[in-house]
């Protein structure tokens, strides 16, 4: 059989062929907790009595809030430090910068290696032929306690770009345009492997972007196959020699996207939606308070060289705020040395200590209500970076529209900066109320239960459960908030009774590795799920938590809040009011055997 190469590194670690759809157990080569995260790691290690594998393949990344500015974060460091010194864990602290970035640049992952992280752009890894995985906590607790986890192989797509974009378009730009035609869940459930001249002819830090933003198409991950370059650079940071790993010719994919890159312009995301990609120049003239460049996506060297041409010998527009941080500190050192740091700081910039930044709340660029951001982060979900609107652009896209103070592509900036009107900030939203109790399922097969219909689609894990409360590690306090950063549904945990079920549409769950986005509706006695199509993480989640979520289309079936139905989880039968019966996916006996038995976890 020819193979694509996701089947090839997950055979290679199962031991055997595997074919898409296979549930197979994976030998994991390296295995991160974050400081977002890792704490919750450790509780489940040491509440379930478990140890760790293998301590040398084991590691902690302190990159989501470098510095531990806010207090919570700091005690899931300390716990984490503890719990390292404990196994003899190696960490990466606050000194270092993303863990991915780090796997790459310190050797800890490779062509043809496996790698999970409880950060969900752990595809990044991608970019160098590697298998890498975003999971929830009990996924790593189990992968540091067993050196295992299971996974679904999934189908591979091969995506082909075609044409040459025009010099002003950078490896983001391609992104973009990918996410333009593909949507935010053209990949749900696939791996993608990415070809043609212009995929060939990017360079590391170019694939990183790219593979970066795999997660906001839903996919698995996006690979590239290595080239002289990259295996040279791996070899080096590996200390040993590294072969590619290749489809084979001929091998089989679920699917052929070609995209049209020929001529490609720089594009930029609206606030809201990664997906809802439009030219930059339909925009040039919107007014911006502050500008962001760093993140998993774009903080690597040739990222911050890009905005340097841009930035130098010019300055940050008054009042504009223009945030930039290396994604490691290896990176921040190069820039200091080639004297980029004082071409920032000559312009007016912030520079932060290298790590993630503004996201999952992080140390530097969050912004507030009605503050409008430029920025090259991976995600402009609602509420993802602040309080106010986020578009998403290339670094030189940024730095452009930082010096002009609105958006303005690098070759138009204006010989004047904008100059701020007069503007409100938005309110306060309101506070959530006291959450129900769980309640005992007995781990019924047969679920009846009254029903809320959120028909929609691609709701995120920042709209299921916010990131400002990411600290919660009490799932009795989790159930209040769920919702609270849905439009039209920030009142349902008032609403919400034990028992109930939430039917919704498409890619549910998108985003972040989050398993509070599962743990709250647990806290709430929400007793399943019913989606379309779940995110790929957040239905790991789901089933390792043991909590019941089940695929299927009921949408234009006259279905009313309030109304009940019954749900067979081995059949996957959901009989209607007045006896009508739909065909759900049934729950699969892995899925199955993890619920019935209380959890992943579980003894």
């Amino acid at each position: 059989m020819k193979k694509t190469i996701t089947e090839k590194i997950l055979g290679t670690h199962a031991g055997r062929d595997v074919l898409p759809g296979e549930i197979v157990d994976i030998t994991i080569d390296t295995r991160v907790a974050r400081d977002f995260g890792g704490a919750n790691v450790v509780k489940n290690i040491r509440d379930n009595g478990l140890g760790v594998h293998d301590p040398a393949r084991t590691f902690f990344t302190f990159d989501c809030n470098p510095g531990g500015s806010d207090q919570k974060y700091a005690t899931n460091q300390q716990l984490c430090r503890i719990f390292a010194r404990e196994h003899e864990i190696k960490i990466y602290d606050i000194d270092c910068g993303i863990g991915t970035h780090i796997a790459i640049d310190d050797g800890l992952a490779y062509s043809g290696s496996t790698f999970v992280s409880t950060d969900s752009h752990a595809n990044i890894l991608g970019a160098i032929g590697a298998f890498g995985q975003g999971m929830g906590d009990l996924d790593i607790a189990h992968a540091f306690a067993f050196g295992r986890v299971w996974f679904k192989v999934p189908p591979t797509i091969r995506i082909i770009l075609n044409g040459t974009p025009s010099a002003a378009a950078s490896p983001k730009d391609i992104v973009l345009a990918c996410l333009r035609q593909l949507g935010a869940n053209g990949m749900l459930g696939y791996a993608a492997e990415f070809y043609g001249a212009a995929a060939d002819a990017l360079s590391l830090d170019g694939r990183i972007t790219v593979a970066s933003m795999a997660t906001e198409m839903a996919g698995i991950i996006a690979l590239f196959t290595p080239n002289d370059a990259v295996l040279s650079y791996c070899s080096k940071s590996a200390g040993k020699p590294i072969s590619p790993v290749a489809a084979d010719d001929g091998a089989e994919y679920a699917d052929v996207i070609e995209v049209d890159i020929e001529g490609l312009v720089p594009l930029i995301s609206k606030p809201g939606h990664p997906e809802d990609v439009v030219e930059v120049s339909s925009l040039s003239g919107t007014k911006i308070d502050s500008g962001f460049i760093g993140s998993c996506t774009n903080g690597r060297f040739e990222d911050l060289q890009a905005a340097a041409v841009i930035l130098r010998n010019r300055r940050v527009a008054p009042g504009v705020v223009l945030k930039i941080v290396p994604s490691t500190d290896a990176i921040w050192r190069m820039c200091l040395d080639e004297g980029l740091i004082e071409v920032f700081k000559n312009a007016g910039a912030l520079v932060g200590n290298a790590g993630c930044a503004g996201c999952a709340a992080g140390q530097i660029g969050q912004n507030g209500p009605g503050e409008i951001t430029v920025s090259t982060g991976n995600r402009n979900f609602r509420g993802k970076q602040g309080k106010g609107d986020v578009y998403l652009a290339s670094p030189a896209v940024v730095a452009a529209s930082a010096v002009a103070g609105v958006i303005a592509l690098p070759g138009a900036i204006p010989a004047k900066p904008a100059v701020f009107a007069v503007g409100g900030a938005r309110g306060k939203p309101a506070a959530g109320s006291p959450a129900g109790k769980p309640i005992d399922r007995n781990r019924s097969i047969r679920i009846r239960g009254r029903i809320w219909m959120i028909e929609k689609d691609n709701i995120d894990t920042d709209m299921i459960y916010h990131n400002r409360y990411l600290t919660i590690t009490d799932i009795d306090q989790m159930g209040q908030y769920t919702f609270d950063n849905l439009a039209g549904w920030e009142d349902f945990a008032r609403k919400a009774r034990p028992g109930d079920i939430v039917v919704t549409g498409k890619n549910f769950g998108a985003g972040s590795s989050r398993q509070q986005a599962v743990d709250c509706f647990e806290s709430l006695g929400i007793s399943l799920i019913v989606a379309r199509s779940f995110g790929a993480i957040y239905e790991r989640n789901a089933i390792n938590k043991g909590f019941p979520i089940l695929t299927a289309e009921l949408s234009g079936r006259n279905l009313e809040n309030g109304m009940e139905i019954v749900v067979d989880l081995t059949t996957g039968i959901i009989t209607l009011p007045e006896g009508v019966s739909v065909q759900g996916e049934p729950m699969s006996k892995v899925q199955m055997d993890i619920y019935l038995k209380g959890g992943l976890l579980a003894g």
